[in-house]
Formats: structure tokens, sequence, C-alpha cells
């Protein structure tokens, strides 16, 4: 393995790339500590654990939101852009031509995307920042932020949105002169970057009595990493065969190959938008807990408990992961299109009739398929809430989500630095 690396490294020209991508991650890293004016960052902290929905979004600021920087929406908004245009090509006619046009349309596609992050990105940041004014002072406790007149309002949003779309830009520069896709290694940079705190706070709460159950930690975690990769990297493997034409004087055709359909289709996605399905009705209880009205303060505060509930929340977060899991992969997985593709090519599944057969073979084998997926990313999912069960230490948790993240950016950069090797006559790792 040190051989390999020391390999990459001799090459200028992967080196170079490797420098390129580090050395926009640090610029990425060091505005993230850079907080807007007026913040109370021991107050920020204590709001951020008290609210389990900001927590998960700070996964995809890169750390920037709890730290309320001017890069604190990080690729959030353009990763909610990418999701809004992906479900508008199942119903806009125009949007889904231009995925069929190749390069071209990815390309109009993508700007359309940079397009509509901007007003996501300001109406976000807005919705936070009044977030963050009317919880301020509540219990007695300081203000999170202070000094927020309409002109500083102003400013704060114009400057956030311009740190995202600075973001979006590094992200795209990463992915065309650099080594894996940009928005990926930035999420992924912000999620390592908080491995020394958590060592940190494990050595300021070590207890030597514990050591048993930090090795059976260690155990567990060993474990899921070893079961994320293997999932993600799960795929099953469907023939295809393409039948021999001839053309003028020469013969094409006559090969065979593989559809691959991976376990894990939907990546992370299902998880976002089960989170943001679960915390909805829980936010809205809690603007109802102090009305005048007494029924409804009562139902709110029934409603509020009722989630605070481990086991419902639980049950409640996997049922939902599997159920998203299942859209997500029918928005982006459609078989028709497929089978009409492998047609046109002159392929086939054997033993399955081209066209309207072999789109049925694939629609119900990828449904099998999925369910191990939905499965596996509902125990990702709640995989915090059982490891906090069963070790009862607040310091010791595995982010389910956040690991499957490093997982696949870790797989997927190491795809293409073997590429890299590959073109240059090196073995692969």
């Amino acid at each position: 393995m040190f051989e390999k690396i020391t390999q990459i490294f001799k090459i200028k020209d992967l080196r170079r790339k490797i420098y390129y991508v580090v050395g926009l991650l640090i610029v990425f890293r060091i505005l993230a500590h850079i907080p807007i004016p007026g913040v109370d960052l021991q107050a920020l902290r204590r709001f951020f654990q008290s609210n389990e929905l900001l927590g998960f979004l700070d996964i995809f600021s890169g750390g920037g939101l709890s730290n309320l920087s001017l890069v604190m929406l990080g690729v959030g908004p353009y990763i909610t852009a990418s999701i809004i245009m992906q479900l508008l090509a199942m119903v806009v006619p125009a949007i889904e031509e231009l995925q069929k046009e190749g390069e071209r349309g990815r390309q109009k596609i993508n700007q359309y995307t940079r397009l509509l992050t901007v007003p996501l990105t300001m109406l976000q940041s807005y919705s936070f920042l009044m977030l963050l004014v009317r919880s301020s002072g509540k219990g007695g406790g300081p203000a999170i932020i202070s000094g927020l007149t309409p002109f500083s309002l102003i400013t704060t949003i114009i400057s956030v949105t311009a740190g995202t779309v600075f973001l979006m830009w590094i992200g795209e520069l990463i992915t065309e002169k650099g080594i894996g896709n940009g928005i990926s290694l930035i999420i992924f940079s912000g999620i390592v970057a908080r491995i020394p705190t958590i060592i940190k706070q494990i050595f300021a709460l070590w207890d030597s009595a514990q050591i048993p159950t930090y090795l059976a930690f260690l155990a567990v975690a060993i474990v899921v990493i070893a079961g994320v990769v293997f999932v993600t990297e799960g795929q099953r493997n469907i023939p295809v065969s393409f039948a021999k034409r001839i053309r003028g004087h020469k013969m094409y055709g006559g090969t065979s190959t593989y559809l691959p359909l991976r376990v894990n289709q939907a990546g992370v996605i299902p998880i976002i938008f089960a989170v943001s399905i679960m915390l909805f009705p829980n936010m809205i209880a809690q603007l109802f807990t102090a009305a005048k009205t007494p029924w409804l303060a009562q139902a709110a505060q029934n409603l509020t408990m009722i989630f605070q509930n481990q086991w419902f929340y639980g049950v409640l977060y996997f049922v939902l992961v599997v159920a998203f899991t299942y859209f997500y992969t029918a928005v982006t997985f459609n078989p028709q299109t497929i089978a009409e593709n492998v047609q046109k090519q002159g392929g086939f599944v054997p033993g399955i009739r081209p066209g309207k057969n072999t789109a049925q073979y694939l629609h119900r084998i990828m449904n099998r398929v999925t369910l191990a997926g939905a499965i596996f990313l509902g125990i990702i999912a709640v995989l915090p809430i059982v490891v906090q069960g069963v070790f009862h230490i607040a310091n010791l948790t595995i982010g389910g989500t956040g690991l499957l993240i490093v997982v696949s950016v870790v797989l997927e950069t190491m795809k293409q630095v073997e590429s890299q090797l590959t073109m240059r006559e090196y073995e692969g790792f």
C-alpha cells in the first residue's frame, strides 16, 4: 500500500491534482471558521445540541452551520436544487428531453441547477437566521445572535449566498481539474474535520472502568464500516448479449456484457427525505406549545412527547427510509428506458424477449435488489439511536449517514486514482 502511495506522488500530473484538491479544501475549511458578526458561539452550540435536524444539516454544510460561518449552508442548497431538478424531470417533458441529449443536455441541467441554488440559498439563510433570532434568549439564556438590523440581515444573506456559490464553484473546479467529485469531497472534508474534536472529547471523559465498552464499540464500528463498504460496492449483474450485425464487409456485435444494478441505488437521499418528514411535525408542534388555546397547546405537547419516544421515533424513521428508498429508486431508475436503449443497440437479456418483457424483468429484479438496499439504509439511519441505547455513553456514537458518505467518497476517489494509475501502466490498488 505504501508503495502504491509512493507511485502516486511520483507521477507529476497526479501529484499536482492532489495538491490542487487539498489546497481548495483548505480554503473551504478556513471559510468554515469565519463566523458572521454578532454570534454567541457557546449559545449556538447549546442550541444545536437540542435540535437534531440542525445537527443533521450540519453534515451537509461541512461543519459551517455549527459555527454560523460565511459558508454556513455549505453545498446543501446545491444538493436540494439537484434533487428538485431530478424530480422535475419526471413531470416536465422539456427537462426529460434534456436528460436524453447527452453532454449538451447535462450541461444545461447543471446550469439550471446552479441558477436554482441562488434563490434557495437566500430563502434558507433567511429562514435559519429568523429561527435563531426567535430562539435567542429563551429560558433566560444569552441571545444566539444580536444586533441583526434589516441592513445587516440583507448583507448577511448576500454574504452567505456568495459563500455557497463560491463553494459550488470550488466543487466544480475539483471535479474538473482534480480527482473525485468536488461536492462530495467538500462534505467529506467537513465530516472528517470533526474527528479530532471527537477524540478530544473521548480522552476528556476517559474512564478506565469503561475500557470493555470502548473495545466493544470499536469492534461494532469495524463491523459497521465493513458492512457499509460491502453494501456500497454490492451490485447485481444482469447479462446482456449483442447479436452479430454485418455492415458492409465488417461484422459488429456478437459480444456479451452485463448491466450492473447497484444494491444502494439511492445513496443517502432517502435519509434526507425521511429526516425532513420526521422533524417537520415536531418543529410545528413546538411552535404551538405556548398557544393560548388550551386544546391546541395540549395537542402540541402530546405530539412532542410522542416524537421524543425513542422507540416510536426509531421505528417510524426506519419505515420512512425504506419507503423513500423505493420512491427515489423509481425516480432515478427507469427500466422501460433502459430496455429500449438495450434493444436499439441490438442487445438482449438471454432468455428474455426484448422490449416490454425485458423492462418487466429489470423492474422485478430491481425491486428485489432495492429491498436489501432499503433495509441497509434503514439500519444506517437508526444506528446512532441503537448505539446510544446499548453503550449509554454520550460521546460514543456512530453517525450512520456521515459514515456512509465518507465510505462512498473514499471508494469513488480510490477508483479514480486507480484509473489514473492504470492509464500510466501501473497496477491498481
